[in-house]
Formats: structure tokens, C-alpha cells, sequence
């Protein structure tokens, strides 16, 4: 089984909780859904600096403080996506960082609800729960 990392950044915004979100770019992904930014580690690399340089390189947003969020497994391919959860930098501006995305931006949890792959939906439902 493929693995892959990322991090579900987050933070309060002016109508509540907010998310941090990728859309991956290309045509044909155009309606595909958003995600977390996240990627295959590198050879050595831990799930957590994996997750991390992902967040750099695609939203150019460098995570503090990370939590693990569990994994969860894609149902129609064999890959595993290992999720750390943290508090976004204080004046975050999250944008375009890679060739790989065409948006980035924090998001309200009821959007990012609407938006998410639903097999990544999950990680939305633990993070609320830790921050209970």
C-alpha cells in the first residue's frame, strides 16, 4: 500500500473554525475535490517531516507544533494518507507554492465539509473532536 502525509492546519477565523485546503491543479482534476496538502515521503524521511515539507512546498505555509490525526485509507485505490494536525502560524498566508495545486486557502468547516474528499473527511471529524 502506497503511504502518503500531510497536515490539516487550522485556526479560528471570523465566522469560526478554518481549515487549511488544496485543489490539485490540471484539467483533469478540475472537479476534482480539495484536500489536505500532502505527498510521499521521501526515502528515510518520517510520515511527520514528510507531512510537513508538503505543507511548505505546496501552500508555502511552514507548520508549527503538529499532532498525529490517525491515517485513513482510500477506498478505490490502495493508498494510506497519515494525517498531523496543528494550529496554523499566526498571519498564515497560504498560496500557490507548487505547480501541483491551483488553490490554497483556509477554508469554514462547513465548507471544507462541501469541498474535501470524503475519504478524507474523517480527519475533519478528529480534529473538531481534539479541539473539543
Amino acid at each position: 500500500m502506497r503511504e502518503s502525509a500531510g497536515v490539516l492546519l487550522y485556526r479560528d477565523g471570523p465566522d469560526g473554525l478554518e481549515v487549511l485546503l488544496v485543489h490539485a491543479s490540471g484539467n483533469f482534476n478540475r472537479r476534482a475535490p480539495w484536500g489536505i496538502p500532502k505527498g510521499l515521503p521521501d526515502a528515510g524521511e518520517s510520515l511527520e517531516a514528510a507531512a510537513r515539507r508538503e505543507a511548505l512546498e505546496e501552500t508555502g505555509v511552514t507548520p508549527g507544533e503538529l499532532a498525529p490525526l490517525g491515517h485513513i485509507d482510500y477506498r478505490k485505490s490502495r493508498k494510506r494518507v497519515h494525517c498531523f494536525m496543528g494550529p496554523a502560524p499566526a498571519g498564515a498566508a497560504p498560496r500557490c507554492a507548487s505547480w501541483e495545486i491551483d488553490c490554497a486557502e483556509f477554508v469554514s468547516m462547513p465548507r471544507a465539509r462541501e469541498l474535501i474528499h470524503p475519504d478524507q473527511l474523517p480527519f475533519l471529524d478528529r480534529l473538531e473532536a481534539q479541539l473539543r
